[in-house]
């Protein structure tokens, strides 16, 4: 693919509210996961929950989006003068040329759960406040995104589980590449609720601890929340040291519903084809952020991958243990964390990870460190085999 510019990015998640506050808990390897205290659910579980989301006040004339996920949509567009940065490109474009590609897993599905404990006692219907189509639709933060700047081009969403905000990258690109827009905002939006806490513990996937991907003990997930965006623009003349997006590799292996395929098939076809389309070899590769959920499967099969394509040469880490699982924006969290490894010489540890599981024979970070990089691959694989990888680097 021809590479593309990231002319601005962040990232809000429980490490802190933009790129500053999510590098300094990088390099001092701390983890934002806490003990859960949201809403009403009981879990003995570790979650990571952005602070101060419900007091975030949406303009009078989106009144109709708000809800938990689109507030934190809004926190994320305004912060490290992120929408700044996009009113520019509105300016250079106009409104029908600046695309919207946003991923989500449930969006904002907490509104139905606290709609449903309002509903009619008699006949069972939602309260009339209630709005579906701005709120609990997948589509919601896209549209939510796009009225938000005005824009009249296009917009989507994708769900694709946790591989969600990584695959809007290769969508965008996409369109870049046809000429149907000249810029794209991409990311991901995703936000604590009943149905995703309580989900993952009746699959039993979710652990008592925090989580600790790649450690022998690993025993389940810790689920965070968190909003992250990019501006991708065409990379005629990149200055020195730009951040760009080379590469993007999809595949599907429809091994299981929620089980990755043994022995990472779709995870290896998918960072085969980001080399593919970056032009690259494995040796080009000098840190990978890996998917690493903490789950027993995930991260065995995901480390066959890394090991059969990479050996023990590249080093790599999870940054979940930091972070906690974004889900549907933890490819935009991670592609962010990557561009920060490439921009700041630091490559970041395992926060959580203790003792590194012997049957994973990959260089894997326990604690971050100095380390200058010219291309950075990370990983997003989602239920039911929906796999993305990305590959960014410096500008020479």
């Amino acid at each position: 693919m021809t590479p593309l510019l990231l002319s601005a990015y962040t990232a809000t998640t429980c490490l802190g509210r933009g790129l500053d506050a999510t590098r300094a808990a990088l390099r001092a390897g701390r983890s934002g996961l806490a003990p859960c205290a949201f809403e009403t659910v009981q879990l003995d579980t570790w979650i990571g929950e952005v602070p101060a989301v419900d007091a975030e006040t949406l303009p009078a004339a989106l009144a109709a989006y708000d809800c938990r996920n689109n507030r934190l949509t809004q926190m994320g567009l305004e912060t490290d003068g992120f929408a700044d940065r996009v009113r520019e490109a509105i300016a250079r474009y106009g409104k029908t040329r600046v695309g919207v590609f946003l991923g989500t897993s449930t969006a904002g599905i907490l509104q139905t759960e606290l709609a449903y404990r309002r509903r009619d006692a008699e006949t069972g219907a939602l309260p009339d406040d209630f709005h579906y189509r701005t709120t609990h639709n997948s589509f919601s933060l896209a549209e939510f995104t796009r009225d938000y700047f005005g824009l009249a081009g296009m917009a989507m969403a994708i769900s694709t589980a946790c591989s969600s905000s990584a695959k809007v990258f290769a969508a965008a690109a996409r369109q870049l590449e046809l000429g149907t827009i000249d810029a794209a905002i991409v990311g991901g939006v995703d936000t604590l609720c009943l149905t995703t806490l309580y989900g993952f513990a009746s699959l039993q996937l979710t652990s008592t601890r925090p989580c600790r991907p790649y450690d022998g003990e690993r025993n389940g997930i810790s689920i965070g929340e968190g909003a992250a965006f990019a501006l991708l623009e065409r990379a005629d003349h990149p200055p020195p040291g730009a951040m760009l997006l080379l590469g993007t590799g999809e595949s599907s292996d429809a091994y299981h519903m929620s089980s990755p395929h043994p022995e990472g098939l779709g995870a290896k076809l998918a960072m085969e084809a980001a080399l593919r389309s970056a032009g690259l070899s494995t040796a080009d590769i000098g840190y990978i952020n890996l998917h690493g959920t903490s789950t027993p499967a995930n991260d065995a099969a995901e480390g066959k991958a890394v090991a059969a394509l990479f050996g023990d040469r590249v080093p790599c880490s999870s940054t979940k243990g930091a972070t906690g699982h974004t889900l549907g924006a933890a490819g935009a969290v991670e592609a962010v964390i990557c561009a920060l490894a490439l921009t700041d010489s630091f490559l970041p540890g395992s926060p959580g990870t203790q003792s590194l599981d012997p049957a994973i024979p990959v260089d894997y970070l326990l604690h971050g460190r100095a380390g200058t990089v010219r291309h950075a691959l990370t990983n997003s694989f989602g239920f039911g085999g929906s796999n993305c990888s990305l590959i960014l680097g410096v500008a020479p």
